[in-house]
């Protein structure tokens, strides 16, 4: 089941624009609330649609493509700090979070904003100061954003740029932002699903690192790690 008024082909352009950014003109990141009339393999089917269509954008603005690093399907309780997920230094995360009756809180840390500020690179930014860590979380909480529309009863999208590139005016990179995700209610007898692609920037004509076959399986499995 899946809503008859989605129009991937503009939410992609509205998503890459926001998210895929070369600058500091854009957030880093986009929230797509898909309502509650949808199932989970439809829901999974529009993350694979959208990100074809993104790879399309993307071809005709800088003549590479996006290619999926990973897919997969998990029950997520933990709470995090801000972290990047490990990837390419221009990568993409597309999370599709399923409806759970757990509460849950989300934000974004505009980490490579906070790194052009001070004249480093995010690189030299993580090493120096790791927001693992206090004094490297409390520099980054005047660049953070609360998702205060993260809901409970619908399915949702979150696209974050997951980028560790410098800036440059001359050969334009992603910038990336940080993620955190507080777990409030942590419940081993519910779940907290969140199907998660991990997307590159990459050469025109790379392939995916997952084949058509487990892209597929991606879409249709009922199975969820915990």
């Amino acid at each position: 089941m899946r809503p008859v008024s989605v129009d991937v082909r503009s939410i992609a352009a509205d998503i890459y624009r926001r998210a895929c950014r070369v600058s500091f003109e854009e957030p880093g990141f986009c929230v797509l609330n898909v309502g509650h009339e949808i199932d989970s393999v439809a829901f999974r089917q529009l993350m694979v649609d959208l990100k074809r269509e993104m790879a399309a954008i993307h071809e005709s603005t800088t003549g590479k493509t996006l290619a999926y690093r990973s897919a997969a399907r998990f029950d997520q309780q933990e709470t995090t700090r801000p972290h990047l997920d490990g990837g390419p230094d221009e990568s993409l995360l597309m999370l599709g979070y399923e409806p759970s009756e757990i509460d849950s809180e989300l934000e974004i840390s505009d980490y490579a904003k906070c790194a052009f500020d001070l004249g480093i690179s995010p690189k030299a930014f993580m090493a120096e100061y790791n927001p693992m860590f206090k004094p490297g979380y409390d520099m980054l909480r005047p660049y953070t954003t609360s998702i205060p529309c993260f809901s409970k009863t619908d399915y949702q999208i979150v696209c974050i740029n997951n980028s560790c590139s410098a800036y440059s005016e001359s050969q334009s990179a992603w910038q990336g932002v940080l993620h955190t995700a507080t777990i409030l209610t942590p419940d081993e007898t519910s779940s907290r699903v969140i199907n998660s692609t991990m997307i590159a920037s990459v050469p025109a004509g790379t392939a995916d690192k997952i084949d058509a076959e487990e892209l597929s399986d991606f879409v249709s499995t009922s199975v969820v790690s915990r």
